[in-house]
């Protein structure tokens, strides 16, 4: 049983931190997080996968986490997917991959655009190529909000993150907080990821009205691409993806799984961690697992 991180290198060579659990004989399955978030999110989803069997890669996304921020700014979705395409390509054999939000949409592109025939299956947690508009700047706008003037001390951040999410029970100062965080030389803290990732976003919805439409319609045709076993896991109360965003991907994709998590919202991982592990982890077994290879 493996427990390590280490680097993997992505798309031009980028240094993308990874941890790794689990037989290194197992079928690899790759977590890709969502904006704002680190491979840590993945913490109990990581244990459940692996006690189920399989190999766990969760790696910190570009200008996220522990990996390397990029030095132009090249934060498009295009820039994540081949990340994940040149990963994959590092693997011994094809790896399902799991992607939460800005992972899931990474996802798409990677395997519906990019590179055809790079992933054994793909998971996409709350996102799907039309989102509702109001979600999406619900929560790029969180994540903007405090980019510049941080935080002035972990316990604000915590106060903060609780406002943003008042269905969840308020996480504390410390534990899993310090690794979103990073101490300046003024004094505060900031995000530990790279801000003009965000800015990048909001640049484009200022000055480019259009762009998001166009991205979605993109993601569309990427999605229409996917021959592979796919399944959808949506949080029963997202803001985010709706059962219009569904019944969209399902007409892209008509062989495609679904599964509905009550109750949870777009953050689906955190809010309901025991059903989202159960779910995936039956989709993986079924498609993936020793007795699915035996048949």
């Amino acid at each position: 049983m493996l427990d390590k991180v280490q680097t993997i290198r992505g798309h031009e060579s980028i240094k993308l931190a990874a941890e790794v659990s689990g037989s290194a004989s197992a079928p690899p399955v790759l977590l890709a997080h969502g904006g704002g978030q680190t491979r840590r999110a993945w913490k109990r989803v990581t244990g459940e996968l692996a006690s189920a069997g399989f190999r766990v890669i969760a790696i910190d996304l570009r200008g996220h986490g522990d990996s390397d921020w990029s030095q132009d700014g090249s934060y498009d979705l295009r820039d994540f997917a081949s990340d994940l395409v040149a990963v994959t390509s590092q693997l011994d054999c094809k790896p399902a991959v799991v992607g939460a939000s800005l992972g899931g949409l990474a996802g798409m592109i990677a395997e519906g655009e990019l590179a055809s025939g790079s992933f054994a299956s793909l998971t996409l947690v709350d996102i799907a190529p039309r989102m509702e508009p109001s979600g999406v700047m619900r929560v790029v706008g969180f994540m903007e909000k405090h980019i510049d003037r941080g935080f002035a001390s972990p316990e604000e951040a915590a106060e903060i993150i609780a406002s943003y999410m008042p269905h969840r029970q308020k996480r504390g100062a410390g534990g899993n907080l310090k690794h979103y965080l990073r101490q300046k030389a003024d004094g505060r803290f900031y995000w530990h990821w790279d801000p003009q990732f965000i800015r990048n976003i909001m640049n484009e919805k200022r000055l480019d009205p259009g762009h998001q439409e166009r991205q979605f319609e993109g993601l569309s045709k990427a999605a229409a691409n996917l021959s592979l076993p796919l399944h959808l896991v949506r949080g029963g109360s997202s803001d985010l993806v709706s059962e219009d965003s569904v019944a969209h991907l399902r007409k892209m994709v008509p062989h495609a799984e679904y599964t509905d998590i009550a109750g949870a919202t777009h953050m689906v991982v955190g809010d309901s961690n025991d059903a989202f592990s159960a779910a995936i982890v039956d989709f993986l077994q079924r498609h993936h697992g020793m007795e699915a290879k035996a048949t």
